[in-house]
C-alpha cells in the first residue's frame, strides 16, 4: 500500500511540474505552442529519463527571456546548436529534473511537413548524431509529441517520404561501406573503419524505418527498432588487420541485407 501511495505522489508531482513548465513556456513571447517530447511523451521512460520540451514560435524568438525563467543550466541562442531544423535549445534543470528544450520554428516546420509531402527532405549534421537527421525529423516530431498548450498539425507519414527516404539512406549507407572497405581496410585502419561501419549501420537503419513508415526523431533506440543491434558483434570482432577489417565490412553488408530486402537495395 505504501509503495502504491508513492507512486501515484510521484505521478501527481510529475503532472504538476510538466504543467507548471508548459505555462511558464507558453507565456514567452512568440511561443505558439508546447509539446512534451521524447520517452515521456511515448511512455518508455526510464525512472532517470530526462523530459524534453519544445516551444514552437512564430516570428523573433527571445533566447534571453527563457534564461530570465530562472532555472539554471544553458540557454543557446537561436541557431546555437548548428542552425537549421534543430535550431536551438537549453540544457536546464529544474526541480531537481534534467530538462531539454527545443526551439522549433513553425515556419521552418510548416515548410517542411510541406516538403515531406512531397517526398522531398535534406539531411543535416548535428552533435552527438552519427549519420545526421533528416529534415523531417521536425514533421516526426509533430506526430509523436504530445501537445500541451495551443494546437500542432499531427501528420501521417507521406506516402511520397516513404517512397524517396528509404532509397537515399540506403544509397549512403552504400557509399559508406565501399569507403571502409575500400580505403580504409586495406590500409589496417581499424578506428576509422569501425567508425564508419556504424555510421552505414545507423544510415541504413534509418532507410529500415524509412521504408515501414515509421517516424525516427533521434538515433537512440535507432538500431533496436530497425533490427540492426548485431552491428555490435561486427565492431567488437573487429581487429587492426586488413582482414579482419574486410571480413567486418562484408558481415555489415550482410547485415544489411537481412534487414532491407529491395531489388535496388545490393550490397555486394
Amino acid at each position: 500500500m505504501r509503495a502504491q501511495a508513492s507512486e501515484t505522489e510521484h505521478d501527481s508531482d510529475d503532472i504538476e511540474f510538466v504543467e507548471t513548465v508548459a505555462d511558464a513556456l507558453a507565456a514567452m513571447p512568440a511561443v505558439q505552442a508546447v509539446a512534451l517530447g521524447g520517452s515521456r511523451a511515448s511512455g518508455t521512460e526510464r525512472a532517470d529519463s530526462d523530459w524534453d520540451f519544445a516551444v514552437y514560435y512564430r516570428g523573433i524568438f527571445e533566447p534571453r527571456v527563457l534564461a530570465e525563467l530562472g532555472w539554471s543550466g544553458q540557454v543557446s541562442e537561436v541557431g546555437g546548436w548548428g542552425g537549421g531544423v534543430f535550431n536551438g535549445g537549453a540544457w536546464l534543470t529544474i526541480d531537481g529534473r534534467r530538462v531539454d528544450v527545443h526551439y522549433r520554428d513553425l515556419e521552418v516546420v510548416e515548410h517542411e511537413l510541406r516538403q515531406a509531402r512531397a517526398g522531398r527532405f535534406h539531411i543535416e549534421p548535428l552533435m552527438f548524431h552519427l549519420a545526421g537527421i533528416p529534415s523531417y525529423l521536425v514533421v516526426g516530431e509533430l506526430a509523436s509529441n504530445r501537445v500541451l498548450r495551443g494546437s500542432l498539425p499531427r501528420p501521417e507519414y507521406p506516402a511520397a517520404l516513404r517512397e524517396a527516404a528509404p532509397r537515399l539512406w540506403a544509397d549512403r549507407a552504400r557509399m559508406t561501406l565501399d569507403y571502409a572497405g575500400g580505403s580504409h581496410a586495406p590500409s589496417a585502419r581499424l578506428a576509422q573503419c569501425a567508425g564508419l561501419i556504424v555510421v552505414a549501420a545507423s544510415q541504413c537503419a534509418h532507410a529500415v524505418l524509412a521504408d515501414r513508415g515509421e517516424w525516427a526523431t533521434n538515433e537512440k533506440t535507432l538500431l533496436e527498432r530497425a533490427g540492426l543491434r548485431g552491428v555490435d558483434e561486427v565492431v567488437a570482432a573487429l581487429e587492426p588487420d586488413p582482414d579482419s577489417l574486410l571480413a567486418g565490412v562484408t558481415a555489415t553488408r550482410a547485415l544489411f541485407g537481412e534487414r532491407f530486402e529491395h531489388e535496388w537495395f545490393d550490397l555486394r
